[in-house]
């Protein structure tokens, strides 16, 4: 096998969700600028409230999972830290 394929789990789902991330983001930016805009009707701007709800959360599930993530690793080396500097 090469390398590229033994690539641990959380590499491979870090590089798939950062995309979706940017992805909603930008989508979002699109919706709240065709929210703004006024031009839509009352069922359209509703059906775009709707969705633009949905990435919002989608956004929010992400960076919650960053952070914890980021907790993890400190959360890692902060205990390296202690176990080498009581030796």
């Amino acid at each position: 096998m090469n390398k590229d394929s033994e690539q641990p789990q959380t590499d491979i789902g870090q590089k798939e969700s950062q995309p979706h991330f940017e992805e909603a983001m930008t989508e979002l930016e699109k919706l709240v600028s065709k929210l703004e805009a006024g031009n839509l009707s009352l069922a359209d701007s509703l059906k775009e409230f709707e969705s633009g709800i949905k990435l919002s959360r989608k956004c929010q599930q992400a960076l919650r999972g960053a952070e914890k993530r980021v907790r993890i690793l400190s959360e890692d080396r902060e205990n390296e830290f202690i176990a080498t500097s009581g030796e």
